[in-house]
């Protein structure tokens, strides 16, 4: 196990650094969700046309809305930024940022894309097979609550996706990228469906010897799906060993979800806990490499070896909604480059802070700024 240390963080720029020249050889091929998100602040007070206060923390907005039972209330809503959505969207145009190649499928618009997604469809070789969902993002200052339109996502099929795709393209993108990513399975009711398909279709005809690829999931808060659907999903994930270097990550929230489905005792929340509950997840869903990425700090498994690092964590987020997608972005990133745990972990957390602070997705320079200026507290100042 390793902290956050100079060291770590120096050794982590160097490497990003001496791997530069590599980035725009790397292929991703990312899916299948997309979203339109919009992001807001509820209104605590409000002192005069333009000036607010807005509700702090999700705890007080649970004491207000308690408040209001038997009676009721009204919250005002301010808009405070409309982007791109989903976690496939977010993590791939992170990834574009960094300079890979990535190929996107999702629903981003159909038979039009929708507005949002054009900046990353220049980033980006992207392909809609449905309409976009949609998401009233909550933005507090310690977390978020996503309030989502998830119809349309009923259309992201295996039917769809070899009629508006192609099963050839779609078999060429796995054989080929260097990282393949299937995210936001709990808010795409096909995907189960859709994996199913792609290891009876795809995966037997995918090239036998060469190096093998990275495949990477994201359940994405499966707390209102059955024990019996996430079973089967992790079941499905384990299938892919037989193709792929698989990766699961999972922020804390999903980590005590997968463990309530295996029967794990979560602990007390605690590192300490946290650590010995990712290593009997992964004991149960041995994949190559299980990530768990609480708030502060991220950690992660391989072949027995736990390591964890402290985070960029702020106190004063700009933009928290698509964190844990970049944290996944960093992290793969580090992988590809062949990063063991240690620095890919920095790599992601690094990922993820620069983008609640700035509320932009960080280029490699930015991480190797970021890293060689490593703020002293969780309020700066900030030297990147």
């Amino acid at each position: 196990m390793n902290l956050n240390t100079p060291e770590l963080r120096a050794r982590t720029a160097e490497a990003l650094e001496g791997a530069r020249s590599r980035l725009p050889q790397l292929r991703a091929f990312i899916g299948l969700d997309g979203f339109v998100d919009e992001i807001l602040h509820v209104v605590d007070k409000r002192h005069s046309v333009e000036r607010y206060d807005r509700v702090p923390t999700i705890a007080r907005l649970a004491e207000r809305l308690a408040a209001a039972a038997g009676k009721s209330t009204n919250l005002e809503l301010v808009s405070q930024l409309t982007k791109l959505g989903g976690n496939g969207p977010i993590m791939g145009n992170a990834l574009a940022t960094f300079g890979l190649r990535v190929t996107y499928v999702g629903n981003l618009g159909y038979p039009k894309l929708h507005p949002v997604f054009e900046e990353f469809a220049r980033r980006a070789e992207v392909h809609s097979i449905a309409p976009p969902g949609y998401t009233d993002a909550l933005e507090f200052e310690d977390g978020k609550v996503m309030l989502g339109k998830h119809s349309s996502l009923r259309e992201v099929t295996w039917e769809n996706l070899v009629q508006r795709f192609g099963r050839d393209r779609l078999a060429e993108q796995m054989a080929t990228a260097d990282l393949v990513a299937f995210v936001n399975w709990t808010m795409l009711p096909w995907m189960s469906d859709i994996w199913a398909a792609v290891l009876r279709e795809i995966c037997p005809g995918l090239p036998a010897t060469g190096p093998r690829r990275t495949l990477f999931f994201d359940l994405a808060d499966p707390e209102k799906r059955t024990s019996e659907d996430i079973r089967r999903a992790l079941d499905l994930i384990l299938e892919f060993r037989r193709y792929f270097r698989v990766i699961l990550g999972l922020n804390e929230k999903e980590a005590y979800e997968v463990a309530r489905v295996l029967g794990l005792d979560r602990g007390n929340g605690s590192r300490a806990a946290v650590a010995a509950l990712a290593r009997e997840i992964h004991q149960r869903v041995p994949v190559h490499t299980l990530v768990v990425h609480p708030v502060a700090y991220a950690l992660a498994v391989s072949e027995g070896r736990l390591s964890l690092v402290d985070g960029l964590y702020t106190t004063v987020p700009r933009l928290t909604t698509g964190a844990g997608d970049h944290f996944n972005s960093g992290f793969c990133l580090g992988k590809l480059l062949g990063f063991d745990d240690d620095l890919a972990l920095m790599t992601g957390v690094t990922t993820s802070g620069y983008y609640v602070i700035k509320a932009q997705s960080p280029c490699v320079d930015d991480l190797i700024r970021a890293l060689r200026n490593w703020p002293e507290g969780p309020t700066g100042p900030y030297r990147f």
